[in-house]
C-alpha cells in the first residue's frame, strides 16, 4: 500500500468495505419489505440502509477498538450516497445540500435509536412509525420493531473480528 493511500486513510476505508456491503445487504432483505411494512421505494431502502448502519454503528461504538472506526464507515456511506445520488442526475450543485440532509437522517435515525432501544418494541414501534417510510402508514410497525431489536440482539452477540468481515448475525 503506497504511503499516500496510508496517509488518506484509505486502507482504513477499504478494511470496512465488507461491512459497509454487509449492512447494505441486510438492508435490502425482502422481510424488512414484505413482513415489516417498509415502503420498497427509493426512500424506504434509504431508511433501511440508515437502520442497519446505524445499529452497526451503535454496536461499533460499544467497542473500544471499534468506535473510532465509525467514522470510516460513515465516509463509505458517504461515498455510497454520493455515487447513487450523481447515478440519478443529481447535479453537482445539490449533491452537497443533498449529502447533508441524508447526513442528518442518519444522525437523526442513530440518535432515536440509541435513545429508544431500551424501551419496549410498542415505544421502538411509535419510534419507527416516525422515522420510517413505511408502505401502509396507518399499519403498526410493531414486525419491524421486533426484527430491529433482534438485529441489535445479533450485532451484539458477535465479536469485533467477526463483524469487521461482515458478519452481522452469529
Amino acid at each position: 500500500m503506497s504511503f499516500w493511500k496510508r496517509l488518506m486513510g484509505k486502507e482504513g476505508r477499504d478494511g470496512l468495505r465488507q461491512l459497509w456491503n454487509a449492512s447494505v445487504g441486510t438492508s435490502r432483505e425482502p422481510e424488512w419489505y414484505a413482513d415489516c411494512g417498509v415502503a420498497d421505494t427509493v426512500e424506504g431502502r434509504f431508511d433501511m440502509i440508515s437502520l442497519v448502519l446505524g445499529l452497526v454503528m451503535l454496536r461499533m461504538e460499544q467497542s473500544e477498538d471499534l468506535a473510532p472506526k465509525t467514522a470510516l464507515l460513515t465516509e463509505l456511506f458517504v461515498a455510497d450516497m454520493d455515487r447513487q445520488l450523481r447515478d440519478t442526475g443529481v447535479g453537482d450543485l445539490m449533491v452537497g445540500k443533498n449529502m447533508g440532509k441524508l447526513m442528518s437522517a442518519l444522525g437523526g435515525r442513530m440518535g432515536a435509536l440509541r435513545e429508544n432501544m431500551t424501551e419496549s418494541d410498542a415505544k421502538l414501534a411509535e419510534v419507527l412509525a416516525r422515522n420510517m417510510t413505511l408502505a401502509d402508514e396507518e399499519a403498526k410497525p410493531f414486525a419491524l420493531a421486533v426484527r430491529t431489536r433482534a438485529l441489535m440482539n445479533d450485532l451484539k452477540a458477535v465479536s469485533d473480528a467477526a463483524l469487521l468481515t461482515g458478519m452481522l448475525r452469529p
